[in-house]
């Protein structure tokens, strides 16, 4: 079981397997956050994770386990299991999502358990209600030191933005006015902005040979663009326009946009372009009440909140053997470590 753990921590590398682009966007109070996921499979289940589950972390080097009861339900993008998203949104519209950083220096082992870094995104969205929560939550928890080296954007529903790094084992934070652009992309914030700033103060259109700093400055452009002028688009409209700019083609996998005043999520895939929407009213996230998923490459479109299902093992079996193919000249999965990915939520039930 250790071993399969060690995989979702290290299975990633190189740069350009996350070429994600995040951003925040907030008109007149329309607060909403876009993704592009960049990888080598698009396929993925979208879950719903219920409040007042009882869970565990799974062993990860270098610390102890940690138990809590979320309190919070969310809907998750996934595609190594349901405990263990690239991304979401909880109930309060906290939104955490992550993007691959070369660099990172996580801390080294101390008093805090340790946990893995794609879990660490649902201890969030089960725990937290707000970015200064989830900076907080530093003091109680820690990203274990053998892990993908990752950074995140987060924010709420307040329009609290932040980026969260770990450089020289620290936690570094951007927010308020140390964030003068709510984007991130796979360079430092620090570094980015410093690129960025000079060519957008000087209106300069130039395609950059940093492929990542080159998204980052065509975002920030976009997302200044947009706040400071009357662009009668809806916000979730200029949102994917962001992001099929800086699409990276074939490998932009899914295009993610949270509503997050209105607690909607929209989505398209590579797969099936055709938008999405889940609305987090039409669930029910008690933990009396079963968790449900959907298949993210469907031939829908619309709102597809009514189409998720009751858990279907043979389906998220099915998915998984898909990705685990699919990113086989990256990752290298037994059947073994696979069954013990799709068993691990099995455990978690409701606090009695």
């Amino acid at each position: 079981m250790k071993k399969v753990f060690l995989f979702l921590l290290l299975c990633f590398s190189g740069q350009f397997i996350f070429a994600c682009t995040t951003f925040c966007l907030n008109k007149n109070g329309h607060i909403v956050f876009g993704r592009n996921y960049d990888w080598v499979s698009g396929a993925g289940i979208v879950n719903t994770n219920q409040r007042g589950l009882f869970k565990t972390s799974a062993k990860a080097s270098g610390g102890a386990t940690t138990s809590w009861v979320s309190k919070y339900g969310s809907i998750t993008f996934n595609q190594y299991g349901k405990e263990f998203p690239t991304g979401g949104m909880n109930e309060k519209g906290l939104v955490v999502e992550l993007m691959w950083l070369d660099g990172t220096k996580y801390p080294d082992p101390d008093q805090r358990p340790a946990v893995g870094v794609l879990q660490w995104i649902q201890y969030q969205l089960d725990n937290s209600s707000t970015t200064a929560e989830v900076i907080g939550s530093n003091s109680q928890i820690r990203i274990s030191e053998r892990t993908a080296p990752i950074h995140f954007l987060v924010a709420d529903a307040a329009g609290n933005v932040a980026t969260i790094e770990f450089l020289d084992g620290k936690m570094v934070v951007h927010k308020d006015n140390d964030l003068p652009f709510p984007v991130l992309t796979n360079d430092t914030y620090a570094s980015s902005v410093q690129t960025a700033k000079p060519l957008i103060e000087n209106k300069q259109e130039k395609t950059l040979d940093n492929n990542s700093l080159d998204r980052f400055v065509k975002t920030c452009s976009m997302v200044k663009k947009f706040n400071a002028s009357n662009i009668d688009v809806p916000v979730t409209d200029f949102a994917f326009s962001i992001l099929d700019k800086v699409s990276q083609g074939s490998f932009t996998k899914w295009s993610i946009v949270y509503d997050i005043t209105n607690k909607k999520i929209l989505f398209k895939t590579e797969a099936n372009k055709q938008v999405k929407t889940i609305r987090f009213s039409a669930f029910d996230l008690a933990c009396t009440q079963p968790a449900k998923m959907f298949n993210m490459n469907q031939d829908v479109k619309g709102d597809v909140s009514s189409r998720f299902t009751l858990k279907d093992k043979k389906l998220k079996q099915q998915i998984m053997s898909q990705v685990i193919a699919e990113s086989s000249s990256r990752v290298s999965i037994s059947k073994k470590e696979e069954e013990e990915l799709l068993s691990f939520e099995e455990g978690i039930s409701c606090k009695e």
